[in-house]
Protein backbone atom coordinates (compact mmCIF):
# COMPACT_ATOMS: atom_id res chain seq x y z
CA UNK A 1 0.00 0.00 0.00
CA UNK A 2 1.55 3.06 -1.07
CA UNK A 3 1.77 6.42 1.30
CA UNK A 4 -0.78 8.29 -0.74
CA UNK A 5 -3.32 5.62 0.06
CA UNK A 6 -2.17 5.85 3.70
CA UNK A 7 -2.67 9.67 3.48
CA UNK A 8 -6.32 9.79 1.92
CA UNK A 9 -8.02 8.61 5.43
CA UNK A 10 -5.92 10.32 7.80
CA UNK A 11 -6.79 13.85 5.82
CA UNK A 12 -10.59 12.91 5.64
CA UNK A 13 -10.21 12.47 9.80
CA UNK A 14 -8.55 15.49 10.09
CA UNK A 15 -11.05 17.17 8.36
CA UNK A 16 -13.79 15.35 10.42
CA UNK A 17 -12.15 16.92 13.36
CA UNK A 18 -11.90 20.22 12.08
CA UNK A 19 -15.77 19.89 11.16
CA UNK A 20 -16.59 18.68 15.03
CA UNK A 21 -14.75 21.59 16.69
CA UNK A 22 -16.07 24.23 14.39
CA UNK A 23 -19.82 22.72 15.39
CA UNK A 24 -18.76 22.49 19.13
CA UNK A 25 -17.92 26.17 19.07
CA UNK A 26 -20.49 27.50 16.99
CA UNK A 27 -23.26 25.88 18.69
CA UNK A 28 -21.85 26.65 22.55
CA UNK A 29 -21.66 30.49 21.61
CA UNK A 30 -23.71 32.53 23.27
CA UNK A 31 -26.92 33.78 21.86
CA UNK A 32 -27.48 37.12 20.95
CA UNK A 33 -30.12 39.55 18.79
CA UNK A 34 -27.45 41.59 17.00
CA UNK A 35 -24.33 39.11 16.24
CA UNK A 36 -21.89 40.76 18.42
CA UNK A 37 -18.35 39.10 18.60
CA UNK A 38 -18.31 35.45 20.15
CA UNK A 39 -22.17 35.30 19.15
CA UNK A 40 -24.53 33.16 17.56
CA UNK A 41 -26.34 35.27 15.56
CA UNK A 42 -29.93 33.40 14.77
CA UNK A 43 -32.67 34.18 13.03
CA UNK A 44 -36.19 35.04 14.37
CA UNK A 45 -37.32 31.45 13.59
CA UNK A 46 -34.86 29.54 15.02
CA UNK A 47 -35.34 31.97 18.38
CA UNK A 48 -38.59 30.91 18.60
CA UNK A 49 -37.82 27.49 18.33
CA UNK A 50 -35.65 27.74 21.07
CA UNK A 51 -37.52 28.94 23.25
CA UNK A 52 -40.52 27.39 22.29
CA UNK A 53 -39.19 23.80 23.21
CA UNK A 54 -37.59 25.29 26.60
CA UNK A 55 -41.25 26.17 27.75
CA UNK A 56 -42.27 22.86 26.40
CA UNK A 57 -39.52 21.11 28.69
CA UNK A 58 -40.92 23.30 31.61
CA UNK A 59 -44.61 22.49 31.10
CA UNK A 60 -43.29 18.67 31.07
CA UNK A 61 -41.38 19.15 34.11
CA UNK A 62 -44.27 21.17 36.13
CA UNK A 63 -47.02 18.68 35.29
CA UNK A 64 -44.42 15.80 36.20
CA UNK A 65 -43.52 17.89 39.61
CA UNK A 66 -47.36 18.16 40.05
CA UNK A 67 -48.36 14.64 39.76
CA UNK A 68 -45.36 13.53 42.13
CA UNK A 69 -46.22 16.13 45.03
CA UNK A 70 -49.91 15.02 44.79
CA UNK A 71 -49.22 11.40 44.77
CA UNK A 72 -46.78 11.42 47.75
CA UNK A 73 -48.73 14.26 49.78
CA UNK A 74 -52.25 15.29 48.36
CA UNK A 75 -54.23 12.38 46.92
CA UNK A 76 -56.84 12.60 50.00
CA UNK A 77 -57.57 16.86 49.32
CA UNK A 78 -57.94 16.64 45.42
CA UNK A 79 -61.42 17.71 46.01
CA UNK A 80 -60.33 21.25 47.23
CA UNK A 81 -58.33 21.53 43.90
CA UNK A 82 -60.68 23.70 42.71
CA UNK A 83 -60.48 26.59 45.15
CA UNK A 84 -56.24 26.42 43.76
CA UNK A 85 -57.37 28.48 40.07
CA UNK A 86 -58.74 31.49 42.18
CA UNK A 87 -55.86 31.86 43.90
CA UNK A 88 -53.32 32.20 41.64
CA UNK A 89 -51.54 35.04 41.78
CA UNK A 90 -51.06 35.86 38.03
CA UNK A 91 -54.96 36.05 37.83
CA UNK A 92 -54.44 39.68 37.94
CA UNK A 93 -52.62 39.48 34.86
CA UNK A 94 -55.12 40.16 31.74
CA UNK A 95 -54.29 36.84 28.99
CA UNK A 96 -56.48 35.99 25.97
CA UNK A 97 -58.66 33.61 26.99
CA UNK A 98 -58.56 30.32 24.15
CA UNK A 99 -56.55 29.93 20.93
CA UNK A 100 -58.83 32.19 19.16
CA UNK A 101 -58.11 35.55 21.48
CA UNK A 102 -55.18 34.59 21.36
CA UNK A 103 -54.69 35.12 17.59
CA UNK A 104 -56.59 38.01 17.68
CA UNK A 105 -54.19 39.72 20.43
CA UNK A 106 -51.21 41.82 18.68
CA UNK A 107 -47.94 41.10 18.78
CA UNK A 108 -47.36 43.66 21.17
CA UNK A 109 -49.36 42.84 23.41
CA UNK A 110 -49.47 38.81 23.28
CA UNK A 111 -45.39 39.35 23.93
CA UNK A 112 -45.85 41.43 26.84
CA UNK A 113 -48.51 38.98 28.53
CA UNK A 114 -45.46 35.92 27.94
CA UNK A 115 -42.88 38.62 29.52
CA UNK A 116 -45.49 39.47 32.74
CA UNK A 117 -46.39 35.50 33.38
CA UNK A 118 -42.86 34.35 33.77
CA UNK A 119 -41.51 37.31 35.68
CA UNK A 120 -44.62 36.93 37.79
CA UNK A 121 -43.05 33.42 38.47
CA UNK A 122 -39.84 34.03 39.01
CA UNK A 123 -39.69 34.74 43.04
CA UNK A 124 -42.24 32.37 43.94
CA UNK A 125 -40.62 29.56 42.18
CA UNK A 126 -37.89 30.48 44.27
CA UNK A 127 -39.23 29.78 47.26
CA UNK A 128 -41.23 27.06 46.32
CA UNK A 129 -37.61 25.19 45.89
CA UNK A 130 -36.91 26.32 49.48
CA UNK A 131 -40.21 25.32 50.79
CA UNK A 132 -39.42 21.90 48.87
CA UNK A 133 -36.53 21.81 50.26
CA UNK A 134 -37.26 21.88 53.57
CA UNK A 135 -40.01 19.69 53.60
CA UNK A 136 -39.01 16.23 55.41
CA UNK A 137 -42.04 14.38 53.70
CA UNK A 138 -40.82 15.05 50.09
CA UNK A 139 -37.65 13.40 48.38
CA UNK A 140 -34.52 14.69 47.13
CA UNK A 141 -35.73 14.24 43.31
CA UNK A 142 -38.51 16.92 43.99
CA UNK A 143 -36.51 19.27 45.88
CA UNK A 144 -34.05 18.69 42.53
CA UNK A 145 -37.41 19.25 40.32
CA UNK A 146 -38.23 22.73 42.14
CA UNK A 147 -35.02 24.20 41.97
CA UNK A 148 -34.74 22.70 37.78
CA UNK A 149 -38.13 24.74 37.27
CA UNK A 150 -36.97 27.95 38.68
CA UNK A 151 -33.77 28.15 36.70
CA UNK A 152 -36.06 27.37 33.74
CA UNK A 153 -38.26 30.46 34.00
CA UNK A 154 -35.35 32.82 34.60
CA UNK A 155 -33.86 31.05 31.14
CA UNK A 156 -37.01 31.24 28.87
CA UNK A 157 -37.45 34.97 30.31
CA UNK A 158 -34.19 35.74 29.27
CA UNK A 159 -34.71 33.59 25.78
CA UNK A 160 -38.11 35.45 25.02
CA UNK A 161 -36.13 39.17 25.74
CA UNK A 162 -33.54 38.18 23.23
CA UNK A 163 -37.23 37.08 20.66
CA UNK A 164 -38.67 40.58 21.40
CA UNK A 165 -35.33 42.58 21.06
CA UNK A 166 -34.56 40.37 17.66
CA UNK A 167 -38.49 41.63 16.80
CA UNK A 168 -37.65 45.01 18.09
CA UNK A 169 -34.10 45.43 16.07
CA UNK A 170 -36.70 44.16 12.81
CA UNK A 171 -39.30 46.34 13.37
CA UNK A 172 -41.76 43.92 13.84
CA UNK A 173 -42.18 44.92 17.15
CA UNK A 174 -41.94 48.73 18.76
CA UNK A 175 -39.46 49.33 21.76
CA UNK A 176 -42.82 49.88 24.40
CA UNK A 177 -41.90 46.21 26.00
CA UNK A 178 -39.49 48.65 28.49
CA UNK A 179 -40.81 48.97 31.35
CA UNK A 180 -43.96 47.79 31.72
CA UNK A 181 -43.67 44.36 33.75
CA UNK A 182 -45.21 44.16 37.02
CA UNK A 183 -42.74 43.45 39.98
CA UNK A 184 -42.14 39.73 41.15
CA UNK A 185 -44.82 38.43 43.64
CA UNK A 186 -43.74 36.74 46.68
CA UNK A 187 -45.25 33.89 48.92
CA UNK A 188 -47.27 34.46 51.76
CA UNK A 189 -46.29 32.82 54.82
CA UNK A 190 -48.00 30.30 56.33
CA UNK A 191 -48.39 29.57 60.02
CA UNK A 192 -49.04 25.24 59.66
CA UNK A 193 -47.21 22.90 57.80
CA UNK A 194 -50.50 21.52 56.49
CA UNK A 195 -51.50 25.00 55.02
CA UNK A 196 -47.88 25.38 53.63
CA UNK A 197 -48.08 22.51 51.85
CA UNK A 198 -51.54 23.46 50.45
CA UNK A 199 -50.35 26.59 49.43
CA UNK A 200 -47.58 24.79 47.34
CA UNK A 201 -50.28 22.28 45.72
CA UNK A 202 -51.97 25.12 44.80
CA UNK A 203 -48.78 26.90 43.43
CA UNK A 204 -47.91 24.08 40.99
CA UNK A 205 -51.67 23.87 40.03
CA UNK A 206 -51.38 27.49 39.01
CA UNK A 207 -47.87 27.33 37.52
CA UNK A 208 -48.90 24.41 35.72
CA UNK A 209 -51.66 26.32 34.07
CA UNK A 210 -49.72 29.04 33.48
CA UNK A 211 -46.74 27.47 31.80
CA UNK A 212 -48.77 25.57 29.58
CA UNK A 213 -50.56 29.50 28.41
CA UNK A 214 -46.38 30.23 27.83
CA UNK A 215 -45.71 27.61 25.21
CA UNK A 216 -49.44 28.22 23.28
CA UNK A 217 -48.84 31.58 23.48
CA UNK A 218 -45.02 31.46 22.27
CA UNK A 219 -46.58 29.16 19.35
CA UNK A 220 -49.39 31.46 18.42
CA UNK A 221 -46.92 34.18 17.88
CA UNK A 222 -44.39 32.38 16.47
CA UNK A 223 -47.14 31.91 13.73
CA UNK A 224 -48.05 35.91 13.60
CA UNK A 225 -44.14 36.43 12.34
CA UNK A 226 -42.97 33.73 11.00
CA UNK A 227 -46.58 31.94 9.29
CA UNK A 228 -44.54 29.79 6.50
CA UNK A 229 -42.91 28.03 9.14
CA UNK A 230 -45.47 25.31 9.88
CA UNK A 231 -48.31 27.47 10.64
Amino acid sequence: MGFDHFLFPVSVLFLVLVCLDLEYRVTSAPICAHGDAGCHLLSVSDLFDRVIQHSNRMHSLSSDLYSEFEKERFLPVRNQLGRATCKCHTSRILTPNGKENAQRTDREELTQVILRLLVSWMNPLLQFHQSVAHNEELSNFSSNKALELSDMVHELKNGVEKVAEKMQLLGIISNSLNGVFPAEASLSSSASNEASHMRDYELLHCFRRDSDKVQNYLKILKCKIVPEHGC
